[in-house]
């Protein structure tokens, strides 16, 4: 059993940096872009895992984390599986939230906004440039849907493969993916004692951003 007292004393003074609203950049994608090549640079495991929260029809929110593909055209890009958890709770409502936890670097970034669905000449683009084992196992997943053992999956896996062994790879009709497009973004940085430097974008009623401090 986990010592209860322990759990609650596990702490640790953020102490790597500050943030002050002269550092920032006019454009949040722009400071995105300086944020995400620091993570890059300071050799952080996957820094472009990103969680994605959604909504399904009954109001209960639910989290999972995929992988940051692009920043273009004003927004942030993903791909998946559109018969997804993910995708069908976005086709419903597409409010989401994206979550960027550099815990290393002492810095999140998160994301509120609307997802758009990307066009099939993006989406194909991308697929095509994936790994051949990536794209196999897209068309073998049912994403979300319940199976009983992984041998299942194994053998579905083996056999797309065969069918696909002197073929080239196509598209399925069941992937795409999603360009969220943000309305905010907070830029979060750890500071001693908790007196974190937190920043806010958001979209006033003329399109343009402006910028907040936030208490910690």
């Amino acid at each position: 059993m986990i010592d209860k007292q322990a759990l609650a004393n596990i702490r640790r003074e953020y102490t790597r940096g500050k943030l002050s609203r002269s550092a920032l950049q006019g454009d949040p994608l722009v400071q995105f872009d300086l944020w995400l090549k620091d993570a890059i640079d300071a050799q952080l495991p996957d820094p472009t895992a990103m969680t994605i929260a959604t909504v399904d029809a009954n109001g209960q929110p639910s989290q999972r984390i995929v992988l940051l593909k692009d920043v273009n055209n004003g927004g942030f890009v993903f791909y998946t599986n559109l018969g997804s958890r993910k995708a069908l709770e976005i086709k419903s409502n597409n409010a989401v939230s994206l979550h960027f936890p550099w815990h290393y670097i002492e810095r999140q970034v998160k994301i509120c906004g609307k997802a758009e669905p990307l066009s099939i000449a993006e989406v194909t683009k991308y697929f095509l440039s994936r790994p051949k084992e990536s794209q196999l196992a897209a068309w073998a997943s049912q994403q979300s849907h319940p199976i009983s053992t992984r041998q299942m999956l194994i053998s579905k896996f083996e056999e797309i493969k065969q069918k696909f062994k002197d073929k080239d790879m196509t598209l399925p009709e069941f992937w795409g993916g999603y360009r969220v497009i943000p309305t905010e973004i907070e830029f979060w940085q750890g500071g001693e004692h908790r007196l974190h430097d937190r920043f806010i974008y958001s979209k006033n009623a003329q399109g343009a951003w402006e910028i907040e401090r936030l208490m910690p």
